[in-house]
């Protein structure tokens, strides 16, 4: 049976627990597989036999939400604000919801009419800005399940519905009626009490929440768009008439194009004519630029930082490395199911006990011979002490503390499910460049013969490597320039490809490369310079051999050098329970070099990986069940940062491995990976404290709310309390400080 695979776009869902639903009866199909990303709001469905995409749609619409393939917007058109309908009943729940509170918190604001303001403001917040929640309520109720929502809308209505009964059926519409807190255990008919305030405080509170988690959320496909973004969008075709520049789409298999110097290669391809060197680190992880001459293969998307080259286009669109290692990143996302929320967990068992518990409560006061009035008031005191005000308060209260504690400390962290993976982790893999190391070329070492000056020897060598846009021939003129201030002009330069530079400088002929460069011009290194420049290839560093006036006269080292709080940082890993893993596109002697110097055992150290299989050594370690966090600021790493249980992303790095990351972390220094995870692990701590108490208040008051003891009024005061306990307990993240 042949199967066919699609993606569809899933519309309406609210929480975890409807992606769930969603996923779990398009399984019921007969020949369908699918996973549904609540995320990213899409499913990818496999199906095969008599199914068809229609019949997959339906399914969908059947069970309470939309679907429809995913349609690309027109280039030149904005994407549609999603978010606009969600602020704008925030706004107006705000807006509308705090004078309500005020009049019924201070007396003095209560003047003769005040209740029938209270009613005029109210009412759109519950209606209005609440129509989601009831809206998805309806939904989930016809389907046969009780979330967050539903506790929201029975909560909010009750409180509004009852305040509309005291308003116009009781004594609460009287003018000049007051609404004092009576903090009295008693049984009472409720008449005279109003909870407006309840049920639009409650919808404002609860609308900040969703719009914070729906804005962190909307970023999640954000990591696609930055990675195909990475390519070049205009390309020079070589024509019989001359050059062409074009758009990079209109590309073919076998056409070949210019890539002059500092131009990204438009595609995968291989080198026809002309010798560079080609930056490919955001790829590949690869520190050192990677010299190409005629019939070596370039990648698209990698930097042209030496001399013009002419590629010949081998594959282009969704065949090129960067559209792969993009379709890397969604598996990796659809992959990770978003956490289902402990709130809707704790809700899907706790409402239908409620509403069976108002319910069994209005009947048993009706059946002992009670007033309708007392019964009410009983059966409403039930579902108001129910009112998740501080189950809704919990999440975003604790995160919105512990995300803007961590914008102070330079961690970003992107949303609530994000939380629950820094508890489990045993396991951090780091990436080299950029990451531990500092991403760029350094010189680290000077080694001079005999009778050779120092300051000589950067002067001549930064001043000749000043003329070059090799990353190698920049670190060596960068130290000169930071160690002498300014350098002389050559009066002569020639570019000698894959070996170095040549020219004279202050009348001196001089020769910066490698040593081939040397032996081309009949000139040996001593021995004492050779032994440094073979030590120095051995830990995995670049030789460069300088020499003027018809003697060699020192070696230099370049490498990428390690940062000088990675050390440290690996301690602080450590102290956390983690064991730290080195992964690099780099070579092993450069890779065990740097683990040897951060502290990281050599049978950790996993080298000379393509970017493709970072992805599967992260699967392999997850098979081993160790759950894993991924530290990473390269496109190569953007994949595996998705697939990792716990993506950090180096804030210095690129957009895609950012966008891909659950927590980015914008100073760069690797020290603040162990902040980010306490922080993360600290503030998790915190909401389910929040949970605990907020639940814990609801438990202890309804028994007395069913037994009548319990005034509406004081189920109000007793929500309030443990609102402020929440948003007090969430408060004390603000006290974390990153460690000395």
């Amino acid at each position: 049976m042949t199967t066919t695979a699609t993606e569809l776009v899933i519309g309406g869902m609210t929480c975890a627990s409807c992606a769930a639903r969603v996923e779990k009866k398009l399984n019921r199909m007969d020949g369908v597989t699918a996973t549904v990303n609540y995320a990213t709001e899409k499913a990818r469905v496999s199906y095969g036999g008599d199914v068809s995409l229609q019949d997959l749609i339906a399914t969908v619409e059947k069970t309470g939400y939309t679907a429809h393939e995913p349609a690309p917007a027109p280039p030149e058109q904005e994407e549609p604000d999603e978010l606009r309908p969600l602020r704008e009943r925030l706004v107006t729940a705000l807006t509308l919801a705090v004078p309500v509170v005020a009049m019924a918190m201070i007396p003095a604001l209560q003047f003769e009419y005040w209740q029938w303001l209270s009613l005029t403001l109210a009412a759109p917040v519950v209606t209005y800005a609440g129509w989601p929640f009831h809206k998805a309520a309806f939904t989930n109720a016809r389907h046969g399940a009780a979330t967050m929502d539903t506790l929201i809308s029975v909560g909010t209505t009750a409180a509004f519905g009852w305040s509309l009964w005291a308003l116009f059926f009781g004594t609460a519409g009287t003018p000049g009626m007051k609404h004092p807190f009576e903090l009295t255990i008693a049984r009472g008919d409720g008449t005279g009490n109003l909870y407006l305030e309840a049920a639009a405080g409650v919808t404002a509170f609860i609308l900040a929440g969703r719009y914070f988690e729906a804005r962190s959320k909307r970023k999640a496909g954000a990591a696609l768009k930055a990675l195909l973004e990475l390519g070049a969008k205009d390309v020079t075709l070589l024509r019989s008439s001359g050059e062409q520049t074009v758009p990079v789409e209109q590309l073919k298999v076998g056409d070949r194009f210019l890539a002059r110097p500092g131009e990204k290669i438009a595609t995968d391809g291989t080198v026809v004519e002309g010798t560079s060197a080609v930056d490919a680190s955001m790829l590949t992880g690869e520190s050192v630029p990677v010299e190409v001459t005629p019939g070596d293969p370039v990648t698209g998307a990698t930097l042209n930082v030496g001399g013009r080259l002419v590629v010949e286009a081998t594959r282009i669109g969704a065949d090129t490395q960067l559209a792969r290692m993009a379709e890397l990143v969604e598996d990796a996302q659809n992959g990770k199911a978003a956490a289902q929320r402990l709130a809707d967990r704790i809700s899907g068992v706790f409402v239908p006990i409620v509403i069976a518990l108002a319910l069994g409560t209005l009947g048993f006061w009706l059946g002992t011979g009670a007033e309708l009035t007392t019964a009410f008031t009983a059966a409403v005191a039930v579902l108001i002490i129910a009112c998740p005000c501080a189950l809704g308060l919990a999440t975003p209260t604790a995160l919105l503390v512990g995300t803007g504690r961590g914008a102070q400390l330079g961690i970003l962290i992107k949303g609530p499910e994000v939380l629950e993976s820094t508890r489990r982790v045993d396991t951090v893999v780091l990436d080299k460049t950029g990451t531990v190391t500092t991403g760029r070329m350094t010189l680290l070492a000077l080694h001079t013969a005999e009778g050779a000056d120092e300051a000589e020897v950067l002067r001549l060598a930064g001043a000749l490597e000043h003329a070059s846009e090799h990353p190698v021939a920049r670190a060596v003129a960068d130290h000169a320039r930071r160690k002498l201030g300014s350098l002389p002009t050559p009066e002569d330069f020639a570019n000698v490809p894959g070996l170095g530079v040549q020219g004279i400088v202050d009348g001196h002929a001089v020769l910066v490369g490698r040593e081939q460069l040397l032996e081309d011009w009949a000139l040996e290194l001593p021995e004492e310079l050779r032994r440094a420049g073979a030590d120095a290839e051995a830990a995995g560093r670049t030789a460069i051999a300088v020499a003027w006036d018809g003697e060699a006269r020192a070696v230099l080292e370049i490498a990428d050098a390690v940062k000088d709080t990675s050390r440290e940082a690996i301690t602080r890993l450590r102290a956390l329970g983690l064991t730290p893993i080195l992964l690099t596109g780099d070579n092993k002697a450069v890779a065990e070099s740097v683990a040897r110097e951060v502290g990281i055992a050599p049978d950790a150290v996993i080298a000379e990986v393509l970017p493709q299989d970072k992805v599967d050594v992260v699967k392999h370690l997850q098979a081993e069940g160790r759950s894993v966090a991924m530290v990473g600021d390269g496109v190569n790493d953007a994949a595996a940062l998705a697939q990792a249980d716990l993506g950090l992303a180096m804030g210095t790095g690129t957009d895609a491995a950012i966008e891909a990351g659950d927590l980015t972390l914008v100073r760069g220094d690797l020290r603040a990976a162990a902040d980010a995870i306490r922080l993360a692990r600290r503030t998790l701590g915190t909401i389910r404290s929040n949970l605990f108490w907020a639940f814990a208040y609801n438990v202890a008051a309804l028994p007395l709310a069913a037994a009548g003891l319990l005034n509406p009024m004081l189920a109000g005061a007793a929500m309030a309390f443990s609102s402020v306990f929440v948003v007090g307990n969430s408060l004390r993240l603000r006290t974390f400080r990153a460690a000395d």
